[in-house]
């Protein structure tokens, strides 16, 4: 069967990747076409085995947007991916279409394809239920078949009349699966050519907004601590994002030896820290089932960005992991509250305070155990098979 897939972010290109595994698993000879990123790709040029008009379209570090400034500076390339987006969807004809969260642009997909008459798939539910609950309608009407990954989002969805698909998270497959679940801390020192020094983990995000607003006040934060004696001997890792490249690091590294960037290794920079900063998303969930100590740091572009947002959202976290257990399992520094002392306070209280950091890891442990064990990809890509070949309900 032919299957068009659109992941707009990292997050979703990493889940992506593991849902193909799936599908070429059920499915041999699908013939996929994709909007993704280098994770998704990687499993194309691994498995696909037939058929012509297939691979990667667009990569979303093309499309990837933070802020309401950075919307309108980009509204007409975003009008001009949807509309090459629809023609090639016709051009390719194929049996679905799996959106995988990306809502802004998803959603005008979805909508298109239903009207098309083509099943529309939709993989890790937008969350509706943190802003813009009114898309809800959206799912009902134009949405076939929908995955959800949350387990707090089980009895949200039911309350709301939304049929959907539970079959645990992604996420924890891909952590069981990466090379930081087995790798010692000595050979991934070794293999990445690091001194056997105590890190520290900084995630600046993965959209290039992100990591201009944020790269400053983690690099501010490296400096802090760094002075400090205990810690001068310490390594900051900084996770270098999928699709990006040195240059949208270098120019905040100042000549700092204590600081390096790394790409292609964050699972194994958590895993091997001692703490981690983190700039919220997939990531802070990422760190707690690798279970190291993290606090998050987020600033939302301008004033004006953070003044929307709080009318917006209607959660009281903005980290899945303590959306999960509904408590602040770790904190979260937004905006002002994310500066470079602030976060070096906390940072030393992930390290330094042992009764903080133990009752932050047995948290995780509450996470994991909600979370599911793995299998999740296999079994979504399973039952969308079956679905889109009239043999699931």
């Amino acid at each position: 069967m032919k299957y068009y897939i659109i992941a707009g972010e990292a997050s979703g290109d990493l889940h992506g990747g593991n849902l193909m595994e799936g599908i070429y698993d059920r499915d041999p000879e699908a013939r996929i076409r994709f909007w993704g990123g280098d994770c998704m790709n990687e499993v194309f040029l691994r498995r696909h085995s037939s058929g012509q008009n297939c691979g990667l379209v667009r990569h979303y570090r093309e499309g990837a947007v933070m802020g309401i400034a950075d919307v309108f500076a980009k509204a007409r390339k975003l009008l001009t991916n949807l509309r090459y987006c629809k023609k090639d969807i016709l051009d390719f004809a194929p049996d679905c279409v799996i959106l995988i969260d990306y809502p802004g642009f998803n959603f005008r997909i979805a909508e298109f394809a239903h009207k098309k008459g083509l099943k529309v798939i939709y993989y890790i539910a937008p969350k509706v239920w943190a802003s813009r609950e009114g898309r809800i309608r959206k799912l009902k009407k134009y949405v076939d078949r929908l995955y959800i990954i949350f387990p707090f989002e089980i009895p949200y969805f039911e309350s709301k009349g939304v049929k959907f698909v539970y079959k645990g998270n992604p996420l924890v497959d891909a952590v069981d699966k990466s090379v930081a679940a087995t790798e010692c801390r000595r050979d991934f020192f070794k293999r990445c050519g690091l001194d056997d020094k105590p890190v520290i983990a900084l995630l600046a995000g993965s959209r290039k907004g992100e990591i201009s607003t944020m790269m400053p006040v983690l690099m501010e934060l490296a400096d802090r601590l760094h002075a400090f004696a205990e810690y001068s001997d310490w390594q900051f890792l900084v996770a270098g994002a999928p699709g990006r490249d040195m240059d949208d690091y270098s120019p905040y590294l100042g000549g700092r030896k204590y600081v390096k960037v790394l790409f292609g290794q964050t699972q194994s920079i958590i895993k091997n820290a001692e703490a981690a900063v983190v700039n919220s998303g997939t990531a802070s969930l990422e760190t707690a089932l690798l279970g190291t100590p993290q606090v998050v740091g987020f600033i939302f572009g301008s004033s004006l960005t953070f003044a929307i947002a709080k009318k917006i959202v209607k959660v009281k976290y903005i980290s899945l992991g303590n959306l999960i257990l509904n408590k602040l399992a770790f904190r979260e520094l937004l905006q002002k509250e994310c500066n470079a002392e602030e976060l070096c306070l906390e940072v030393r209280r992930l390290i330094e305070d042992s009764r903080y950091r133990q009752a932050m890891i047995e948290d995780y442990s509450l996470i994991r155990e909600k979370l599911g064990s793995s299998g999740t990809s296999a079994a979504v890509a399973t039952d969308l098979v079956d679905y889109i070949s009239g043999q699931a309900d």
